[in-house]
């Protein structure tokens, strides 16, 4: 088997690679195809938890130099680990079970100039420390590798790029657009975001800085987002042609609310809702938010209002404010004071509000941050759980299923409701000895360390990530069903099937 691989290039971060890329996942398993997405380097704190996985692999491929996680090259294992969360969902959508090789590089930013460095799901230090340009000699061979196994056991493997394929500063150390593309000999498809201005100049501008032989891999424009009468566009598209001898295969009307979170950010900050609004949701938006896909469902569900938080002004009048994940929480604790959030969220949980802190959200609700092998940084917390949190060298990475104990005031609904999430922290987080001995206790609501109530009921911390995925706990909290994750990935395969022009689809896959 040896698959003929689909790319979805953008002419700009945000064009709608991610989100086509799971439609197209979606389109082909439906025709009865083994499927697996790909992307050989993400860069997004927003990960998800794979388990390891034993497979086959041709016995040709390269092992000798290469450092590979896993065993000889007859018997694979990966050791499982972190991959980014689209290819997470686009490995659901394609009916696949989500492992490391789908992404087998994976850079989390800690700073401006500073990215943790997660290879075939495995943090390596080594590489963190390695200069941006560096690094592409070292992981290539294992890129190639992930991507000739999945080439060599699927009909068909759908490739997201990043970014522009036209970053010439960046062409000659390319490991994740046309580098890809060109190993892969994929036929390709560079979309292009309408809604901002500027399509057509962008789509010609990207397809004339590549090079001949790279150019030739660009089988069709996909005008995205696109608000009005398309009849309008012409003679654009057909100028266009004439100009790239590349077709525009679709233009996609805009869809707000397709159901998929942004990969690399919070691109859409409108706060929109599903009927009258019952219930309002402020998630404090600090620089390094983690893993802010997992509210994606709270968009779903009737009634809920949804703010992104950068400013007291938008905790007004919020029935819940939610502070998230982070990758550096002691930098975004300081964010949080500087901004004046730290009073925001402090007056609302004296008022009785109800506050929810996840992951890295939940040790800033404590009294202290302590770190003594230099991982995130010491700080003293906001205080409203008598916890303490302490940076371990050990990173936790697993899946966990629990159970909610019992609970009281604005989060009773969820005791002894069943959850299903992930964990991806280094902190370690207990009770405060000396507040307990005081008797300032927080009940432990989640066993294992993993969630505390403080003894009002309305603030709570956990660990578990993905709570709002889990149809136990929005049925809980809200009493709605949502869309599950297969209505939307069939609706966004609905979707491409209506609006791409006839034959295409099953044109990039033709021998």
């Amino acid at each position: 088997m040896t698959a003929r691989c689909v790319m979805v290039l953008g002419t700009t971060s945000g064009a709608g690679k991610s989100w086509l890329t799971t439609a197209l996942c979606r389109h082909y398993a439906r025709q009865g195809l083994k499927v697996a997405p790909f992307k050989a380097q993400n860069m997004s704190n927003n990960a998800r938890v794979v388990a390891p996985t034993l497979h086959r692999s041709r016995g040709s491929l390269p092992s000798e130099g290469a450092d590979f996680p896993w065993g000889g090259p007859a018997e694979n294992r990966s050791l499982g680990g972190e991959i980014g969360s689209a290819q997470y969902f686009q490995s659901l959508a394609a009916q696949a079970e989500p492992e490391v090789r789908m992404n087998p590089l994976l850079l989390k930013p800690e700073a401006d100039t500073r990215s943790q460095v997660v290879l075939m799901g495995q943090v390596n230090e080594a590489l963190s420390n390695m200069p941006w340009r560096g690094r592409s000699l070292h992981v290539w061979p294992q890129i190639a590798a992930a991507l000739d196994e999945l080439m060599a056991e699927n009909d068909v493997v759908v490739i997201e790029g990043a970014g522009s394929p036209a970053e010439i500063n960046l062409h000659a150390s390319d490991i994740v657009n046309m580098r890809v593309a060109l190993h892969a000999n994929a036929r390709c498809l560079l979309v292009s975001d309408i809604d901002r201005g500027g399509a057509f100049a962008h789509l010609y501008g990207t397809w004339a800085l590549l090079p001949a032989e790279e150019r030739v891999l660009i089988h069709g424009f996909v005008l995205n987002k696109f608000r009005g009468d398309a009849s309008l566009l012409a003679p654009a598209p057909q100028m266009l042609q004439d100009l790239t001898g590349v077709p525009t295969v679709a233009t996609l009307p805009m869809w707000w609310q397709h159901g998929l979170p942004e990969e690399d950010g919070v691109f859409d900050d409108r706060t929109r809702a599903s009927g009258a609004v019952s219930k309002t949701v402020a998630v404090i938006a600090y620089p390094r938010i983690s893993n802010l896909d997992e509210f994606q469902p709270l968009k779903n569900v009737p009634g809920v209002r949804l703010v992104w938080a950068r400013a007291p002004a938008d905790c007004a009048g919020a029935d819940w404010i939610v502070l998230p994940g982070s990758k550096a929480t002691a930098a975004d604790l300081a964010w949080l004071r500087t901004q004046g959030l730290d009073r925001a969220v402090a007056a609302h949980a004296a008022q009785g509000g109800a506050v929810l802190g996840v992951c890295g959200g939940l040790q800033m609700l404590g009294e202290a941050l302590i770190d003594t092998h230099g991982i995130d940084g010491n700080a003293p917390g906001l205080g409203l759980l008598p916890l303490v949190t302490q940076f371990d060298l050990q990173k936790t990475v697993r899946h966990t299923h629990t159970t909610f104990g019992e609970l009281h005031g604005a989060w009773s609904a969820l005791s002894g409701v069943g959850a299903a999430g992930y964990e991806i922290h280094h902190g370690q987080t207990a009770q405060h000895p000396a507040m307990a001995a005081g008797g300032n206790n927080a009940r432990e609501v989640l066993p294992g360390g993993l969630g505390w109530q403080n003894a009002a009921g309305n603030v709570l911390g956990v660990y578990l990530h993905g709570l709002f995925e889990d149809p136990r706990v929005l049925h809980a909290l809200f009493g709605a069903n949502v869309p599950t994750l297969e209505t939307v990935f069939n609706g966004l395969a609905d979707f491409i099937e209506t609006h791409f022009e006839p034959g295409v689809l099953d044109q990039l896959i033709a021998p």
